[in-house]
């Protein structure tokens, strides 16, 4: 009766490792993908300050591939801040993809607490 409870603990053993392993890489991937949203969020939000103190009559250019269009201030200032938006929306759902995963492998690991107390119990 012992072999059949062991290799339901190894099999869950495993199975709890492999899905570690890997919530724990998309927890660095999001951890990362934060980092570089936060500094794209940043960088606008500092030329947005900058533009926001030059004169309007002033000729700004948005560049786009290897070529600049001249675009009005405003317009610019609205991609800016359009940009700061969504950033803020994605970290939002980052964070919240990460504490699900964080989550999930915490219930994991519960579970098979509960499976070994079991064992110890019978």
């Amino acid at each position: 009766m012992a072999a059949p409870i062991d290799l339901e603990l190894k099999k869950a053993f495993a199975e709890l490792q492999a899905k570690m392993i890997d919530t724990q890489q998309k927890v660095k991937l999001a951890d990362l993908q934060i980092d570089q949203l936060n500094r794209m969020k940043k960088h606008a939000n500092l030329t947005h300050a900058e533009i926001t103190s030059l004169p309007d009559s002033t000729r700004m250019y948005e560049g786009v591939g290897r070529m600049f269009i001249l675009q009005p201030k405003n317009e610019i200032n609205n991609q800016l801040l359009e940009k700061q938006k969504t950033a803020d929306e994605k970290i939002k759902e980052l964070e919240q993809k990460k504490t699900y995963l964080e989550r999930s492998v915490k219930d994991a690991e519960d579970n098979i607490r509960e499976m070994l107390m079991s064992r110890r119990a019978q």
